[in-house]
């Protein structure tokens, strides 16, 4: 009676607590959101004085100085955060970003997004500024797309100074969104060139991962960059397991958040034997074990066996039965992508070929798989709202 009652107090304690978490989040959002709305309204109001010939470039440093002077205890609002307010202004609000991003997601995302501003038109909440002619700029103050809700500022910035294409600035948007991102997880996903890690064309999934996971495509890379393990050419497949498990928290930021670290060389007992799965992690999102083999050579047909054998034995013995199959990772120095669509073609099993990188290098950007991701993204939207 007495374990009843403790049990039904804790879970009345989880609820408030759940009602406190669900407040700070709605907090946390809007304090984005006007955040977003403030960067907006100062970028917009800069840019149309520059472009008007109005204001030269030592007036927004005076405006700068102006603002440290009078509101002392307002800061980051340099010259240069300044200008990185009308960066972000002039790119989200041009007709190339928002044609752009009409085509991969839907209206309610790309359309202006109208705040609440007291009836008061928002220019005259700076004084100590000449009006500008209010025709001019009144269809962009105050609204900007949905779309820039998804992330924080810093981000926002981040993604217009390291990012070239609106495609390319769209998907860090979506992706840091998805990967709750902060600036320096965001930073180090742009130099790894997510970009085109996730959205390669998939040859190295097998079918029947694709199958039962439909959003493998934007949950897994095609190729992993461990720079940060600093290994030699020459390596072993213990040098690499130990420097992964001891750079552990940097590895699941490259393979995905919703990454859970369970055991390395995890024991499957199958009969008299004993075989041993290098890394064992577990997805949150999937709701699935995901066995990672690592391998120091490049990919052969029969390593994929070897890790389809390992998947069948935790399907039988180890996981539960409210999760989904299990799902392996095969990760090598190099793999031939021809063969590895041979090995691919025929395999039911949900199993990846995923090639790992010692340096950082450059690669080719896409738009087609941009779509893909887009879509994904909508369908998880969707999913949560429901």
């Amino acid at each position: 009676m007495g374990s009843n009652m403790v049990l039904s107090q804790e879970q009345q304690f989880d609820e408030v607590i759940n009602i406190i978490l669900q407040h700070q989040s709605r907090a946390s959002r809007a304090v984005n959101e006007e955040t977003l709305l403030m960067a907006w309204n100062v970028g917009g109001y800069v840019s149309h004085k520059l472009k008007s010939e109005e204001w030269g470039s030592k007036v927004v440093t005076q405006l700068s100085e102006y603002i440290r002077t009078k509101q002392p205890k307002l800061r980051g609002y340099s010259r240069r955060s300044i200008y990185n307010m009308v960066q972000f202004y002039e790119e989200y609000s041009s007709e190339n970003f928002l044609s752009m991003a009409s085509q991969y997601l839907s209206k309610e995302f790309v359309q202006p997004k109208i705040a609440q501003t007291n009836d008061k038109p928002l220019i005259q909440d700076y004084p100590g500024i000449d009006t500008f002619p209010m025709q001019v700029v009144q269809p962009r103050i105050g609204q900007f797309p949905k779309l820039l809700t998804l992330t924080t500022l810093t981000n926002h910035i981040e993604i217009l100074c390291r990012c070239k294409s609106s495609e390319e600035r769209l998907f860090y948007i979506l992706y840091a969104h998805k990967e709750h991102l902060v600036k320096r997880e965001l930073q180090r996903s742009i130099t790894n060139q997510t970009y085109t890690t996730l959205l390669g064309d998939k040859k190295n999934m097998s079918k029947g991962l694709l199958q039962t996971y439909p959003n493998a495509p934007i949950v897994f890379k095609d190729t992993l960059f461990v720079d940060f393990l600093g290994l030699p050419q020459k390596h072993s497949e213990t040098k690499l397991k130990k420097g992964l498990i001891e750079h552990m928290k940097q590895f699941i930021l490259e393979l995905g958040k919703d990454f859970i670290f369970m055991d390395q060389e995890y024991n499957l007992n199958v009969g008299a034997s004993t075989f041993k799965a290098d890394l064992l992690f577990f997805h949150r999102g999937l709701q699935a074990l995901v066995a990672v083999e690592l391998k120091k050579t490049k990919f052969h047909p029969r390593d994929l066996g070897q890790l389809e054998f390992y998947l069948e034995a935790l399907d039988r013995d180890v996981k539960r039965s409210n999760e989904n199959p299990s799902i392996g990772i095969l990760l090598c120095p190099d793999a031939d992508k021809m063969v590895v669509e041979y090995a691919m073609s025929r395999s039911m099993s949900p199993t990846l070929i995923t090639e790992y990188k010692r340096i950082l290098i450059p690669q080719e950007r896409m738009q087609e798989q941009l779509n893909e991701y887009c879509n994904l993204f909508l369908e998880e939207q969707n999913n949560t709202n429901d």
